[in-house]
């Protein structure tokens, strides 16, 4: 993690951060495509990564998507290339409006913990005053550093020629820490004094809920499945877990004795641990055509899923309940 804003960064490597609004009830129609846009960059030079994240409830349908190269040049021709252009005017009707996009020079690569979330905060700083900008960053740090949850930030210079805006990322370990600190009378305080440096400032949030249990193959994990079938499908694979324990495990511990606030601790450790390494890999893998966006391409692939897991409900209520009684 980087604290310091007045070095360059340590590496090479690029990424754009790009933001959309897009219009209600068009979701499903926008991640078909933004499915092919991450797949039309993947056969560029340099490609390294693409990653979507569906908006909060709070983020006005905003959607943003990363994509990540080697380097500068990489990205700048893919952002220049025609293939993006066209692309870029099919996509035109799911947004409310054009747009917008950060480019990141260089940076330190984090590990994303599931509920971590990153805001992009993107200013446009005043010509003349950019040696304050940074005194007055590095003040900002080392106050977010002092907020509980903080991860760590960094701030990316303007790419001459591809990107004006001075950039800053920080991360927290949760949305709620993300949010209290976005809304404290500390950084309200900084930005009142900040606004000596910068004519205007944009906040963007990144996170996505269950995202720790939903990784696809290469080539498929670059948009996270809708949150309703997220909830049906961990529900599929944690009924019968937390089911099977408690005949298990749960009389097992009652027979020793084990204090019940105790046993409750082992059996979601347990509970946990066998989800997230046995079957939400294997759960994920049968329902692929269903999860992955790219590849429920209409309605009958939607209800299909969602009849699979709904007669999966019932089987195990069926088995559980001959097998209790």
């Amino acid at each position: 993690m980087s604290l310091r804003a007045s070095r360059e960064p340590p590496a090479e490597n690029a990424t754009v951060v790009t933001s959309q609004k897009v219009r209600a009830g068009r979701a499903e129609e926008y991640q078909r495509w933004q499915h092919r846009m991450n797949e039309a960059a993947r056969e560029f030079d340099g490609f390294e990564g693409a990653e979507v994240y569906p908006p909060a409830a709070d983020d006005e349908n905003e959607w943003v998507a990363v994509f990540r190269f080697a380097g500068v040049d990489y990205l700048t021709a893919w952002l220049g290339s025609g293939r993006r252009r066209e692309l870029l005017d099919e996509g035109r009707e799911f947004f409310e409006e054009s747009p917008t996009q950060e480019v990141l020079r260089g940076g330190t690569p984090a590990e994303q913990a599931p509920e971590m979330v990153t805001a992009v905060v993107s200013h446009e700083v005043k010509p003349g005053r950019e040696e304050g900008f940074l005194r007055w960053q590095e003040k900002a740090f080392k106050a977010q550093a002092k907020s509980p949850g903080f991860m760590g930030s960094e701030l990316f210079k303007p790419v001459e020629g591809v990107q004006e805006h001075w950039v800053v990322v920080f991360r927290f370990d949760s949305r709620e820490h993300l949010d209290d600190w976005l809304a404290s009378d500390v950084r309200q305080k900084l930005l009142e004094e900040g606004r000596t440096y910068f004519t205007s400032y944009d906040v963007r949030k990144v996170g996505s809920a269950f995202s720790g249990w939903f990784r696809f193959g290469e080539g498929e994990q670059d948009n996270a499945p809708p949150n309703w079938k997220q909830a049906m499908t961990v529900i599929l694979a944690l009924y019968p877990t937390v089911t099977v324990l408690n005949l298990t495990e749960g009389h097992w511990l009652d027979g020793l004795g084990v204090p019940g606030y105790i046993g409750l601790f082992i059996g979601n450790v347990l509970s946990v641990s066998v989800l997230t390494w046995l079957l939400m890999p294997l759960v994920n893998k049968a329902l692929t055509f269903w999860l992955v966006p790219g590849r429920a391409s209409n309605y009958r692939v939607h209800l299909a899923g969602a009849a699979v897991v709904v007669l999966c409900y019932a089987l195990f209520l069926v088995i559980f309940g001959l097998t209790t009684h």
